[in-house]
């Protein structure tokens, strides 16, 4: 246990003296974490591309707009469905998908109660919603998989300073068994930081995820109850 402590104390002096020559830039630093600082790099990248991703198409807009609601419902007013569908088909909102589906399925059966109407609407709105999910679920693997590969590093690491303590008994090498631990170290914390990096960008796109799909269903409701009724 003391020769444990012993070289975790020098694994994070070393790691701590930035006015070491082996460790003179950031990268260099990295490098030292072990071959599993390639993947955790690669998922460090990726991760930043999709929380760029996300804040771009994860808005509001892109599940329901105000423009969109407005001319929907005066054309419901109107009863026009032929005129709703058709402008439903040149928008890209989440809301018109499903109401095309909707007033396309009405269109094929007129004599239809309007119950299997609203089935298809929730079908649709269940669908899109897992849609929704399912994008920001790669935020919640990578977050899942960046601390195993840390904790796999740091495995390798200590592996490595217990065979040169195997090795070379008689004469323990201070900075080369430094240098194993110090190769865990950086391994578990570039997986630490990916993963929290992960986790907390998922906790924040998944609570926006569930208030597009509660404005969805809402906007599908109010358009729901703007469609005539028809008998069974």
């Amino acid at each position: 246990m003391n020769t444990l402590h012993t070289l975790l104390s020098q694994a994070t002096h070393l790691l701590l003296d930035t006015k070491h020559p082996s460790i003179g830039n950031l990268l260099d630093l990295l490098m030292r974490g072990g071959f599993v600082m390639l993947p955790l790099g690669l998922l460090s990248i990726i991760t930043v591309a999709l929380i760029l991703l996300y804040l771009v198409t994860l808005r509001t807009r892109c599940v329901v707009s105000r423009k969109y609601m407005t001319t929907a419902q005066a054309l419901l007013q109107k009863r026009d469905l032929l005129g709703f569908l058709s402008f439903s088909t040149h928008r890209r909102e989440i809301i018109a998908i499903i109401m095309n589906r909707t007033i396309d399925f009405i269109a094929r059966n007129p004599d239809g109660p309007l119950t299997q109407a609203r089935e298809i609407a929730q079908t649709e709105g269940a669908r899109e919603a897992s849609v929704l999910l399912q994008r920001i679920l790669w935020l919640s693997d990578i977050a899942t998989i960046s601390p195993m590969l840390g904790l796999l590093g740091t495995v390798f690491g200590m592996i490595h300073s217990f065979n040169i303590m195997a090795n070379d008994v008689a004469s323990t090498r201070p900075m080369l068994l430094a240098g194993g631990v110090g190769q865990a170290l950086i391994a578990t914390a570039g997986g630490l930081v990916v993963g929290i990096l992960a986790m907390s960008a998922y906790a924040l796109f998944r609570s926006r995820v569930h208030a597009m799909i509660s404005d969805m269903e809402a906007a599908t409701v109010q358009l729901l109850a703007l469609l005539p009724e028809r008998e069974a």
